[in-house]
């Protein structure tokens, strides 16, 4: 495996394991209704980021597994989730697809921008952008 694919997978395993600082976060945060985003090919997967204005290009899948029980650290990953409709919770304990991207349309005081998107049962669970610094900088998709 190339050097450059094992950082990738190891700073996509810290993401999801690092602690999502939400700024402004309520105790009792409006989820919205989740919807149900088809992903189960490339091209579905690109439009969905398409849809929300990103342009991206893939890096590399694997698979994983939702946590059954949220840690701390995850369940701030699920609340980033909620804020934008993923229905994450909704798979917790189901084997996933991870697939990561490189956004090539936004690069802030140019940094190198990742995208992912996690899949379930052909449908989109959960989605985020981030820096490749190590998400100093993470946002929604939507």
């Amino acid at each position: 495996m190339k050097k450059k694919t094992k950082f990738y997978i190891a700073l996509s395993l810290v993401l999801a394991a690092a602690a999502l600082v939400i700024p402004g976060r309520k105790d009792t945060p409006e989820i919205p209704e989740s919807a149900v985003t088809a992903a189960g090919s490339p091209s579905e997967r690109i439009s969905y980021f398409a849809s929300h204005g990103w342009e991206v290009e893939e890096l590399f899948s694997r698979s994983v597994t939702i946590p059954a029980d949220f840690s701390a650290v995850y369940e701030d990953y699920a609340l980033l989730q909620d804020k934008q409709g993923m229905p994450l919770r909704e798979y917790a304990g189901e084997e996933a697809q991870l697939y990561v991207y490189e956004v090539k349309n936004y690069s802030p005081e140019s940094r190198k921008m990742l995208a992912e998107l996690l899949v379930c049962d052909n449908t989109a669970v959960a989605s985020m952008v981030y820096s490749e610094d190590g998400g100093s900088l993470r946002m929604t998709v939507s």
